[in-house]
């Protein structure tokens, strides 16, 4: 293997395990500290307060039976993460700002899979709420997902080459 495959690599599982770590050190936090539904201020536009979401993003899933919840919020999920983390190993032609942004993504669905099959639900615990724009309740993992996003999204746009 190379030099420069052996970075990416390191660089791949640098991040995330590192997302992962943030996440779940976070939701330890919360889970020891903030008892549930219990709402804590932290200046005028960001609460903490623990839910435990059995569903996904905004609960959805949340009525599903439990073989389909675990078929589709954790076994599908595996595979696809599985076959991302692969694809970005493999792939000698992403840029390095995608191979960061989607190693995010993958941090980020691995940590919210990890409390889904250890604890059967996924801790979230931040809210901001501004008059104009609110958020749902949201934690470590979904600030990965959505901050790998937008680094694939602007790599994207802003490379000339689609790469």
């Amino acid at each position: 293997m190379s030099r420069k495959r052996i970075f990416r690599t390191l660089l791949i599982l640098i991040i995330v395990i590192g997302n992962i770590g943030c996440d779940q050190v976070t939701k330890t936090i919360v889970r020891n500290n903030i008892g549930e539904r219990e709402v804590i201020s932290l200046g005028k536009h960001f609460l903490l307060t623990k839910v435990e979401n059995t569903g996904a993003f905004l609960s959805l899933g949340d009525s599903l039976s439990e073989f389909t919840r675990t078929l589709l919020l954790s076994a599908l999920p595996v595979l696809l993460l599985a076959l991302g983390f692969y694809y970005l190993v493999t792939n000698k032609n992403i840029s390095k700002t995608k191979l960061i942004g989607f190693s995010f993504v993958i941090g980020g669905g691995l940590g919210n899979i990890f409390d889904r099959i250890v604890h059967g639900s996924v801790t979230d615990f931040m809210h901001i709420n501004f008059k104009f724009f609110q958020t749902g309740i949201f934690n470590m993992a979904d600030v990965s997902i959505v901050f790998g996003v937008l680094i694939a999204i602007a790599a994207t746009f802003l490379s000339g080459d689609g790469k």
